[in-house]
Parts: C-alpha cells; sequence; structure tokens
C-alpha cells in the first residue's frame, strides 16, 4: 500500500487528522482520570513531607501549612476532572429559557393565575339517606 501525502498520511506514515470531531467519550473521560490522579498524587507525599518537616525543625507551623495546602486538594481534583471541554460555538443550545420564563409581575396579558371554569355545585336531592338509627 502506498503512503503519501494523496492518501492521507504525513512523512512518518502516521494519518493526518481530517476532521473537527471532538475526541471520544472514552479518550476524555481517561484524561480527566489521568487529571485527577494526578492531583491526588500530590496528597499522600505532602502528608509524608509535613511529617518528615516536623521532625527535622520541630515546628508545627511548617507542617500544618504543608498539611493546610493539601487539604483543597481533594476538592480540586473533582472540580478539575469533572470540567468537560468548552462548548463550541457550533454546538446547539439544548435549553430554551425564554419560553419557559415566568413573568415576575404578571400583567393583563399574562395573568399570574389563570381561570378554570368550575362546574355549579349540585344541589341536594329531595332522598335524604337513613343510617336505620332513629
Amino acid at each position: 500500500m502506498k503512503r503519501g501525502t494523496e492518501l492521507g498520511f504525513d512523512d512518518d506514515g502516521r494519518p493526518v487528522l481530517i476532521t473537527g470531531a471532538a475526541p471520544s467519550y472514552d479518550v476524555q473521560h481517561r484524561q480527566r482520570v489521568r487529571k485527577y490522579l494526578t492531583l491526588m498524587a500530590f496528597r499522600i507525599p505532602a502528608l509524608i513531607l509535613a511529617a518528615v518537616a516536623y521532625g527535622m525543625w520541630h515546628n508545627g507551623l511548617i507542617s500544618l501549612l504543608i498539611i493546610a495546602a493539601s487539604v483543597p486538594l481533594p476538592w480540586m481534583a473533582v472540580l478539575i476532572a469533572n470540567d468537560r471541554p468548552p462548548r463550541s460555538a457550533d454546538e446547539p443550545r439544548r435549553f430554551d429559557a425564554v419560553s419557559r420564563r415566568t413573568p415576575l409581575f404578571p400583567t393583563a396579558e399574562r395573568p399570574a393565575l389563570e381561570r378554570h371554569n368550575r362546574p355549579a355545585p349540585e344541589t341536594e336531592s329531595p332522598h335524604t339517606e337513613f343510617d336505620g338509627s332513629e
């Protein structure tokens, strides 16, 4: 099989990307898991570093600063890992807020409560029910 520029391969024989499609969900998920694990990998060494720093300098303030820096790491890792790639301009918007908006101040054209026609109450029948006790 001939590999050349006319078939979509570069000089090293790798295929050239010819689409503007986003990476697949699996690739995105793998990248997000890698980011999460990278950030979380700093937490355990930070705790060990705090213990070593306390052992070397006997200064609790340095150890507390290292621990305080490692406290928000899980929160940051989750936020960064759950982040999706930015929306492209071509991607359609799926929520139309204008048509579902409830008016803050009702007007005559858009009343807050709609009127419902209720049936007239039934009149009592001349036959009364007896429960058998007198």
